[in-house]
């Protein structure tokens, strides 16, 4: 009984504070346009930035494999569960990405805290951005390295904690390359330098730049001509390659290690094949579609722009990620559904996910998106951010 008093309180003390949250249920694909609680809605807060999620060929490739290896792993890669889509997929990321090799675990989540709990532990230090994703903090307090947290993408920051830290000392910079609330990338080549500089090693999280960033969408590493001083390339296929699953990209003693020592890999059964055949599919559209790329910058400067005009702060972003700061926790919820009122989803984006007095509306951009669906967005964002006074 004791317990349920508690749930009850705790529950509603988030519900007072606006921060209460709730899952909608989508039918269908997952698309630009979306059938939420049974009505049709444009979607504009979907990670699905080349429109990939619900291409027919992935579905293809998942059908195909089922066909041929059937849908469940079995057990973990390192019983009997390594199957041939696994190696094929680790293969193309790998040469996708230009490292030596690459290593599959089922979720950004798991791979953030395998790959940071695995290299580093007690004696060592860890320098992550205020702002990364809260999987790459988890994957520092479980190594249980000593944790500096720098302000966000302040390089002077950095270098004084990289300055003060005992010169041999192993050493490790983390930064996400686009932030995922916030929408602006991690200023690469500045960090690479001090990393050279101080002697420490470099983990990117490519999560939300894979498939976006970069001239053939290789993400940050790319996009700053940085491939070879990167040491640690994290990403997932969850996101613009419109399927499931992360990835570890570096040299072969890396990836050796992380299989040895990984519990979140070594403890997990394999993805299923059919995940690993579609993602492989949507790698492929990214390479030979660039043209998507194009599509998503040209409907993300579109918008970005005329959010500005209207008077809407988007913080600094550089990417299809647009936030739209309301400060304001149940301000920011009413003026989600308002939104969804003019069949519209975009999320309200409440503390602990961002930070307090931070509240915002997460607006996410589409390759697929079309011009009447830009308009219509910036038709309802005018309208009801007039009625709520934030413009």
């Amino acid at each position: 009984m004791m317990l349920e008093t508690n749930l009850k309180e705790t529950l509603a003390e988030l519900s007072e504070r606006g921060l209460k949250r709730k899952m909608r249920t989508i039918e269908g694909s997952q698309s630009r346009e979306i059938t939420l609680d049974g009505r049709k809605v444009l979607n504009f807060c979907s990670n699905n930035y080349l429109g990939l999620a619900d291409d027919p060929r992935l579905g293809a490739a998942a059908a195909a494999s089922i066909t041929a290896e059937g849908f469940g792993s079995g057990a973990s890669r390192l019983v009997c569960g390594n199957l041939s889509s696994h190696s094929r997929l680790e293969e193309k990321i790998a040469e996708f990405k230009g490292t030596e090799r690459a290593l599959l675990f089922s979720t950004g989540y798991m791979a953030n805290l395998g790959i940071i709990s695995s290299l580093y532990n007690r004696g060592d230090m860890i320098f992550s951005d205020k702002l990364n994703h809260a999987s790459i903090l988890d994957g520092i307090l479980l190594s249980g390295a000593e944790y500096k947290r720098y302000a966000h993408v302040d390089m002077e920051s950095l270098e004084a904690m990289l300055k003060a830290a005992p010169p041999l000392v192993k050493k490790l910079i983390i930064t996400d390359s686009v932030f995922s609330m916030d929408g602006d990338i991690a200023p690469l080549p500045a960090i690479v330098a001090l990393a050279k500089k101080y002697n420490a090693s470099v983990m990117v999280d490519e999560a939300h730049g894979l498939g976006v960033l970069g001239k053939n969408g290789k993400g940050a590493v790319e996009h700053f001509g940085l491939e070879g001083q990167v040491d640690i390339q994290m990403g997932t296929f969850s996101k613009a390659a419109g399927s499931f699953g992360a990835y570890c990209c570096g040299s072969n003693q890396l990836i050796d290690l992380l299989i040895n020592k990984a519990r979140s890999f070594i403890y997990t059964t394999g993805l299923p094949p059919s995940v690993a055949a579609a993602s492989i599919q949507g790698l492929e559209i990214i390479a030979q579609e660039p043209q998507r790329r194009t599509k998503l910058w040209k409907n993300t400067e579109f918008l970005l722009k005329a959010l500005k005009d209207m008077g809407f702060d988007t913080l600094n972003t550089q990417t299809s990620i647009i936030p739209i700061l309301v400060k304001d926790a149940p301000l920011s919820v009413r003026f989600s559904e308002r939104l969804l009122e003019d069949g519209i989803f975009v999320s309200a984006i409440r503390p602990p996910t961002v930070p307090a007095n931070t509240a915002r509306l997460r607006v996410t951009v589409m390759a697929t998106h079309t011009e009447q669906d830009l308009n219509k967005l910036l038709s309802s964002m005018k309208k009801i951010g007039k009625e709520l006074c934030l413009i």
